[in-house]
């Protein structure tokens, strides 16, 4: 499947003014939930998540779930949007990347002298087409907004499409509940993104200002990192970086991309 048949988040639903934004290169117009490229066709549709999601090609599967968002008592938060000159690819495995927390988002998810990542699994799922890792846990000193002190917290990591990924991480005030938090990723061309960052939290305490400002916090410190990668374009094969114990999870996410042709923000043969 190529990337033209992937869904992508182009708007969200709250907000249905007319936006005219690009896809995969090519120029879409949003108004009031409908979507048309530049010859006025209109595409396909899918209203989740807080989010309009459109396809340029013709997905030949409905666009993935995320049943926590149905539960009762969660509170569905919708960030915002944020443009990245990055990759989407890059942005993705940003979102994965375990390691990157104390030096990143230093005394909020990481903190040194806790910067070792103890081994996780990863797998890639075949019966549903997802890459996962589980077992994850790191130590954060501000876990979430409603997270009092610092805490162990686990973490499970899914990949659901090529420019989306879902994180699963302890609820500090429900520890035996998940939070969840997702980013989704419109590609605007190889080298630029938008992206959607969306949540469903158990946390009766926090405003929802409160919770999406913390949110926009922590995705900002990453877009200075991302906007300076290199390469720009993600590479899939090996040889341009070397990976170490803590990118097990990105070394699945590249073969995963590879083996279905998901080429679009990537570098294929190292240089």
């Amino acid at each position: 499947m190529s990337m033209r048949d992937q869904w992508y988040p182009v708007g969200m639903i709250a907000q249905p003014a007319a936006r005219d934004s690009l896809l995969l290169g090519e120029p879409i117009h949003v108004a009031g939930g409908v979507v048309t490229d530049a010859t006025g066709r209109r595409l396909p549709v899918i209203n989740r998540f807080g989010h309009v999601w459109t396809s340029l090609g013709t997905p030949e599967k409905d666009l993935f779930t995320i049943p926590e968002a149905d539960a009762p008592g969660r509170r569905l938060v919708d960030v915002g949007v944020c443009r990245v000159r990055c990759s989407p690819l890059r942005a993705v495995e940003n979102f994965l990347d375990i390691a990157h927390f104390p030096f990143v988002h230093t005394d909020i998810l990481g903190a040194e002298p806790h910067t070792e990542v103890d081994r996780y699994e990863v797998a890639i799922r075949d019966d549903v087409d997802e890459v996962w890792a589980t077992e994850v846990q790191f130590y954060q000193p501000q876990a979430a907004k409603s997270a009092e002190g610092g805490i162990t917290t686990r973490y499970m990591y899914r990949v659901p499409a090529p420019t989306c990924s879902v994180l699963y991480k302890t609820c500090p005030p429900r520890p035996g509940e998940w939070d969840v938090i997702a980013l989704f990723v419109q590609p605007l061309t190889e080298t630029l993104c938008d992206v959607w960052p969306w949540m469903a939290l158990y946390d009766d305490d926090s405003t929802m200002t409160e919770m999406i400002h913390f949110q926009q916090m922590i995705f900002v410190q990453d877009r200075s990192i991302l906007e300076n990668q290199i390469p720009a374009l993600l590479p899939l094969d090996p040889g341009k970086e070397i990976p170490t114990r803590a990118d097990m999870l990105s070394v699945a996410y590249r073969r995963w991309l590879k083996r279905h042709g998901f080429t679009y923000g990537a570098q294929l043969v190292a240089a």
